[in-house]
Parts: structure tokens; sequence; C-alpha cells
């Protein structure tokens, strides 16, 4: 199974510079969990202590944000598009 993940700059660290890898699992946690397996340090970044999406980080798969789905055990398949997207605060 093969699933375009696409990475923010901040994350690219990790991919050796890679805007977009590719990794495999049949939820999100599981894509999680193999991108960790192929780019290590990348879980501590997505996922909190509990194993919790952290709230500064959006994950949307297809185009829509995971939390309006069933979030980390959102069902994925070959060829479905996954967006880590930092959230930004800030303004006036």
């Amino acid at each position: 199974m093969s699933i375009r993940v696409r990475v923010p700059t901040p994350l690219r660290k990790f991919t050796a510079g890679s805007d977009v890898v590719e990794a495999s699992g049949a939820s999100i946690k599981a894509v999680i969990e193999d991108l960790e397996q192929r780019h290590a340090g990348m879980r501590e970044r997505l996922l909190d202590d509990k194993g919790e999406l952290r709230r500064f980080v959006n994950v949307y798969l297809n185009g829509d944000d995971i939390r309006f789905l069933d979030q980390l055990n959102s069902k994925v398949k070959d060829g479905d598009d996954i967006s880590i997207v930092p959230a930004i605060a800030g303004g006036r």
C-alpha cells in the first residue's frame, strides 16, 4: 500500500529534505507509525505523550481534516493523500 504524505518544512529535517514521502498503513495512526520507522523522530513531533495528535498539528486526508473524520483511526487506502500542516497562530 502506498500513501503520499506531504511534509511541512519544519519536519523535512526528518525526511532528508523531501516534501513528499511514501508511507503505508490502514489508518492515520498506522501511517504515523510507518513514518516513524522510515523517518525517526516524526511520531514525537505529531503525537503527544498520550498518543493523541498534538494541538498545533493538523492532518488532512484527501483534503478533509481528520478531526472531522475518525481522527487517528481514520481509514486510509492505497493512493490516498495525507497532508501534515502545522497550525499558525498570531495576528492582531
